[in-house]
């Protein structure tokens, strides 16, 4: 099968499981060029919190949607799905195969799959935001239990919260009306990445460490000059919000690794939990050998659909 013929691919999974690698040689195999979609990677500057491929690690292979944003502009899924699919046309254009790397999942579904972005207003939200800051956000879940009760009943975090409701209060429609069905945009392959939970819980705890050695501390007190504390996705990104917190003295180094690993444990498992929902994912150990070559075989006609 030559390349034209070859579905979008997109590696996913929980952080990790190795998906950055498993991308680089399937683009070396096939003649690929890598689309990145995790969102905290877009931004300048976050590498070593990010676990960014440095220019060296990459393969010799192209990479795309990196280094894209600055920490104090806010990420938006809309704005990355017409960036992600104009870069599958692009590298489709010079004969490429595109592959899409990253655990950011609506991110993912956005690039991938038919789906209808609901509005978006800053006063409507700003005034929900002053309403929570001012008296908690028990009345914005309880209006939004209310309006919208499967997007109440997924326990979403505040900032979600928020915009769910903010959804409804513009358009009238439930925020949760807007998910879409499981439909790709076009041919497209998900190969996921995972291995047992043990072993991956003891993996993302050394990368922590390593981070730690790395310089994650002066990474993130370079940020912090740049506005790190200005941006609303940046500054809550798992192990610059805790080191933040050890750089202003609320808690100590020790504390803020430990804090990372939890952190990023969990969210290990809310990526698993997202991917586990969608049935199109080809599931993968990347510590069985012969992943490339069984990722290579998922790449067969009969493995993806429209």
């Amino acid at each position: 099968m030559n390349s034209t013929q070859l579905p979008v691919i997109s590696i996913v999974g929980p952080t990790g499981t190795g998906k950055s690698d498993l991308a680089i040689a399937l683009a070396q195999a096939v003649g690929g060029e890598i689309v990145n979609s995790d969102a905290l990677q877009f931004y300048r500057g976050m590498n070593i919190g990010t676990a960014k491929l440095a220019e060296a690690e990459r393969g010799g292979i192209t990479h795309h949607l990196l280094d894209i944003m600055n920490v104090r502009d806010e990420s938006s899924v809309a704005q990355f799905q017409a960036q992600a699919r104009d870069h599958f046309d692009r590298i489709r254009s010079h004969g490429k195969v595109p592959i899409m790397v990253g655990g950011s999942g609506l991110y993912v579904r956005a690039a991938l799959d038919v789906i209808d972005f609901p509005p978006t207003d800053r006063q409507v939200r700003g005034r929900l935001e002053a309403e929570v800051q001012a008296h908690g956000d028990g009345e914005v879940r309880r209006r939004l239990a209310r309006v919208d009760p499967i997007s109440a009943d997924r326990n979403l975090d505040t900032r979600r919260a928020i915009r769910a409701l903010e959804v409804f209060e513009i358009s009238g429609r439930p925020f949760s009306s807007y998910m879409p069905n499981r439909e790709y945009f076009l041919p497209a392959l998900q190969i996921g990445l995972n291995y047992e939970r043990a072993a991956l819980h003891e993996t993302l705890a050394e990368r922590v460490r390593k981070m730690d050695r790395m310089g994650l501390a002066e990474e993130v007190a370079e940020l912090l000059s740049h506005g790190l504390r200005e941006g609303k996705t940046a500054s809550r990104a798992i192990g610059y919000q805790q080191y933040t917190d050890y750089l202003d003295g609320k808690i100590d180094r020790g504390q803020a690794i430990e804090d990372t690993i939890v952190a990023t444990r969990k969210f290990a498992r809310r990526q698993l939990t997202w991917f586990n929902a969608d049935p199109r994912v080809n599931w993968l150990n990347p510590k069985e050998p012969g992943l490339l070559a069984k990722a290579l075989q998922l790449l067969s006609p009969a493995s993806h659909t429209n």
